[in-house]
């Protein structure tokens, strides 16, 4: 089990606590913990690890971003199955079982399991944080069965088997250490074969308090200028984010009345519900867009001064960000 961390100390503790309630037998999981390379506190790290029941290592990322720490855990573990999560997502009891069990189902080395993700119910929900879950920071809801696409490979929860991600290649540690990482190495991986098999009782408890609109309006901007270098390293792609918020800035503005009313009305409700989360949906991206396209212009000018993408400006997207963000 492979962890990236870069803050959130006091997040991690908890992360790890839980791993000692497994009801999967210690001894049939190794947790790597890696630390970033830009981590400001690794001395925080090893408190937050303490002593544990079950086997734990500490690791350092080659280079900072998320990218560099998965393939520094990845490449250092020695069982046959990997499993990607997070420093703020906490597993229930039945993680590691559900896992393993899948694996057992699914023995064919193309297939990964993707677990769910949902918000930590002490969390307060606001309607941006419920917005996020439908194809922002993930898109669980458009799952119907079992069998998903490779768009869905969320590493905060996921299991891959090893072999294959040797065959593939690790995550693009250079290019894109952070954000959009996932979807290219999925995109990669689909190439080789990848099946996603999507297990609703894999379960962790997604615990962060920043999922807030003023945040987000300065993660779009390290998104923006991300995607925008996903589609120069893959030309045939569409820019799925770039798409979304041009289209809201060419539609009328919506006076958010539909977000006050989504406080109290679900998506499910007959006729309201659905009118009431289309303007919701609309005045987020509306929110959101002038931030995420100036970002967009910029990266677009940087890119016309300088056609290879240096490691400062990918690390400068990096830095100050716990691994996670949209996938």
């Amino acid at each position: 089990m492979v962890i990236p961390t870069l803050g959130n100390y006091g997040g991690l503790r908890r992360v790890l606590d839980a791993y000692s309630t497994q009801d999967a037998p210690p001894e049939s999981f190794e947790l790597l913990v890696v630390a970033d390379l830009a981590d400001p506190d690794p001395a925080a790290v090893d408190e937050a690890i303490g002593t544990r029941p079950y086997p734990i290592r500490r690791l350092t990322g080659n280079l900072a971003g998320a990218s560099a720490n998965r393939n520094t855990g990845w490449r250092a573990a020695s069982a046959p199955l990997i499993l990607f999560t997070d420093n703020d997502t906490i597993p229930v009891p039945s993680l590691v079982s559900e896992h393993l069990a899948w694996h057992r189902r699914h023995p064919s080395a193309e297939t990964a399991v993707l677990g769910h993700v949902r918000w930590a119910k002490e969390l307060r929900m606001t309607p941006f944080m419920r917005w996020l879950d439908h194809g922002i920071q993930f898109d669980f809801p458009s799952i119907k069965g079992v069998e998903t696409g490779w768009g869905h490979l969320y590493s905060a929860n996921s299991s891959l088997k090893r072999r294959f991600i040797e065959r593939v290649g690790g995550w693009d540690e250079e290019r894109l250490p952070y954000l959009y990482e996932d979807i290219d190495w999925a995109y990669r991986a689909s190439r080789f074969g990848l099946r996603v098999v999507y297990n609703r009782r894999a379960v962790v408890d997604h615990l962060r308090h920043d999922a807030t609109l003023e945040f987000w309006k300065r993660k779009v901007r390290r998104l923006a200028a991300v995607e925008r270098d996903f589609v120069r390293i893959h030309p045939e792609m569409e820019p799925y984010f770039f798409e979304l918020f041009s289209s809201a800035r060419r539609q009328p503005r919506v006076r958010g009345r539909g977000e006050r009313l989504a406080r109290f009305v679900p998506r499910s409700v007959p006729w309201l519900g659905p009118r009431v989360w289309s303007a919701t949906d609309l005045a987020y991206r509306q929110a959101l867009a002038p931030h995420f396209l100036s970002a967009w212009e910029e990266a677009d000018e940087a890119a016309a001064g300088s056609p290879q993408l240096g490691r400062s400006e990918l690390e400068r997207s990096s830095a100050g960000s716990s691994p996670g963000g949209p996938k």
